[in-house]
């Protein structure tokens, strides 16, 4: 049960990815927008558009690392992953994006660590399964 939660959670997370890049690339100025930091000029959109290219890195390594089950690469992922929706929330906050824009981004980190944490209860479960404590 727990590594389909577990399965489930890394799903969601690298399909947000795959759709954020997909939105980013298509639509620079709403991407922005929904992201909490609104360009300044058109001219600025090639910015996101890198932030696009490198965040479907991100989806197609994590979308990889799931399909070859690799749940301890994964965990650090998620865990190492929590920088990015800290600075999200910290330049939406400066940029004074809608608490909810900001809240967004807190409640990512807090899916991230769970997620994390679902992944690291995995890992020690295949390990005791792998190597019994003798008695």
């Amino acid at each position: 049960m727990l590594k389909k939660v577990g399965f489930v959670l890394v799903l969601l997370m690298a399909l947000l990815q795959a759709f954020y890049a997909l939105f980013a690339f298509l639509d620079p100025v709403s991407f922005s927008n929904v992201r909490g930091t609104s360009l300044v000029s058109l001219e600025d959109t090639d910015w996101v558009q890198i932030y696009a290219s490198r965040t479907l890195f991100v989806a197609l390594i994590v979308g990889f690392l799931l399909y070859l089950r690799n749940y301890k690469i994964l965990s650090a992922a998620a865990l190492f992953g929590v920088v990015m929706p800290v600075t999200d929330a910290w330049l939406a906050f400066q940029a004074d994006a809608p608490s909810s824009v900001v809240i967004k981004h807190l409640i990512t980190i807090v899916y991230l660590l769970c997620t994390a944490w679902v992944l690291y209860k995995i890992v020690r479960e295949e390990e005791m399964i792998a190597s019994p404590s003798p008695n």
